[in-house]
């Protein structure tokens, strides 16, 4: 470092000129002991480069999976279909043999199809021949009346064609009258099944008193599921039917004290044990309502009550929620069929068989309200794409996923939720584009910034495929319709759905997931020990 001394052409002694030149000097190097002084002391700041540094480094995320053993497996059909009984009161049911309708069905085979809800409570069988098909009669009370003929035709064509299996529920003891009544043993078991047919096809029986004004306790719903399970053996046709029940709702305080009656009495009587959920009262739901974690968490907690209640009597007993919708009343237009229904369903399917519930059965596949897959013009909602690419990419093998960077310091009273969720799979060993011991990612991101995860361990430096689900069009959130990688996704034809292309990602790139978004993500050949083999 150089000092330069100015001196004034004024100053004639030549002798005052060093001394001067020393004053300047010390004073600089005071000034300079002072900054370092305050350095020392903690005055000092980083630079932006070095803060940026920082941020970059927590915002990476490393993920890893368990590949040797998978930590839940569940049924073929763990993502199931459920049909309102609406479509008979108000006339649609013509409309299930749409070859359009059968389309976006198939779309979603295998399944369990559902035939039930609320108003199977007031559905009643009349073996009548009526030439005008009555569509329904005052009161709650809606008669089959002739659609015996209308729904051996209906559901003969969803299943040939969409690979359904009619899941054999009280609910749907209607079906009864598929086979013709003039068979005496059909006549008998409908004679003699009379007098608790209304307990026993009831939805949400915990609600009885309010919507019938009789109340049922769990011990009595027991026993007539063990007397129908006993009229249903001597006929040839449902000796190997398949029950489940009883079918509740949220696991309140009763409810639970219900299905501790139930179990106690009937629990080795059904073949699995059954719920409903609903997340939001349709009628005060908001869009930002579908992005708060604590209403996706809602659901962990009643499974965990479930679960303790079937596992004190039947340990090891499936469990399936059968009927879920993200909003009461109907569902919200704009709302319950918009992009952000679907953080909700996306988590539940994740949730559920994360903590081994063996099938969901999702309210509904079509009917009135909003809460369904595909709208009243037949037209796919976002929902029904999310699901699409579920069943297409996802195995019924449940993989543990590593996480490291998204753990926060808790504060006190503060609970951490996470706002980005990662769920892993085999890769549906149904689907040809990928080999055997494939895994699939599917990534909830709710928060509002750009997340990046560097894939570790086994999933390093493998070929990625992206399926990034966004809204498409000005409605953001509420858009009734999706982009899969920047293409809109459309049917084709009535008889033709899109081709859902991937985005392939090079070897060892960071995966990074865009604000408030959905994604799958199927890692390639990783010859993950337990997707080898079904």
């Amino acid at each position: 470092m150089r000092v330069l001394c100015a001196f004034p052409e004024a100053m004639s002694s030549s002798n005052s000129r060093p001394s001067a030149c020393l004053a300047w000097v010390a004073l600089f190097l005071a000034l300079l002991l002072q900054l370092s002084l305050s350095s020392q002391a903690g005055d000092r700041r980083p630079l932006p480069v070095d803060r940026a540094a920082g941020l970059k480094e927590k915002t990476l995320i490393l993920l890893d999976v368990s590949t040797k053993n998978p930590v839940r497996t569940v049924n073929e059909n763990f993502l199931s279909l459920q049909l309102d009984p609406s479509i008979i009161h108000d006339g649609w049911l013509d409309f299930l043999s749409s070859k359009r309708l059968v389309t976006l069905a198939r779309g979603l085979s295998p399944a369990f199809l559902r035939f039930g809800g609320k108003r199977t409570d007031f559905l009643q069988f009349q073996n009548l021949r009526n030439p005008a098909k009555s569509r329904g009669g005052p009161g709650p009370d809606y008669y089959l009346k002739n659609y015996e003929d209308d729904i051996v035709r209906s559901d003969v064509a969803l299943d040939k064609q969409k690979g359904c299996k009619i899941a054999q529920h009280p609910d749907i003891m209607l079906e009864l009258q598929r086979e013709k009544a003039a068979q005496m043993h059909l006549v008998l078991l409908k004679e003699q099944f009379s007098n608790t047919y209304s307990n026993l096809i009831l939805t949400e029986p915990n609600n009885y008193r309010t919507m019938h004004g009789r109340a049922v306790n769990g011990s009595q719903l027991g026993k007539d599921y063990i007397q129908l399970k006993s009229l249903l053996q001597p006929i040839r046709i449902y000796s190997r039917a398949s029950l489940y029940g009883p079918n509740i709702g949220r696991p309140r305080k009763n409810v639970i004290a219900l299905l501790d009656g139930f179990m106690k009495v009937a629990g080795s009587t059904v073949d699995a044990v059954t719920w409903q959920h609903c997340y939001i009262d349709g009628r005060v739901v908001k869009v930002m309502d579908f992005l708060k974690t604590r209403l996706l968490d809602t659901l962990s907690d009643q499974i965990r009550k479930i679960q303790k209640v079937v596992n004190t009597y039947t340990p090891g007993k499936k469990i399936w929620l059968e009927g879920v919708v993200t909003t009461s009343a109907g569902g919200t237009n704009n709302l319950s069929d918009s992009y952000a229904s679907g953080f909700l369903w996306l988590n539940t399917l994740g949730m559920l068989a994360n903590q081994g519930i063996d099938v969901v059965i999702r309210h509904s596949f079509f009917d009135h309200g909003y809460n369904h897959l595909v709208d009243q013009n037949f037209n796919p909602l976002p929902d029904y794409w999310l699901s699409l690419l579920y069943k297409r990419l996802i195995g019924p093998k449940v993989l543990a996923v590593h996480v490291a960077g998204l753990q926060r310091k808790p504060r006190p009273g503060r609970v951490i939720r996470d706002k980005l969720r990662i769920y892993a799979h085999c890769t549906n060993h149904h689907n040809h584009n990928y080999v055997r011991g494939s895994i699939t990612l599917f990534i909830i991101n709710l928060h509002r910034s750009r997340k990046k995860i560097k894939l570790a361990g086994t999933l390093r430096d493998k070929l990625v495929h992206q399926y990034l689900l966004q809204p498409y069009g000005q409605e953001g959130l509420k858009s009734k319709s999706v982009q899969l990688n920047g293409q809109l996704l459309v049917m084709v034809d009535d008889g033709t759905l899109p081709e859902l292309k991937p985005r392939p990602l090079r070897a060892g790139r960071t995966l990074v997931i865009p604000p408030v978004t959905m994604g799958f993500y199927v890692v390639k050949n990783v010859n993950a020990l337990a997707c080898r083999y079904r």
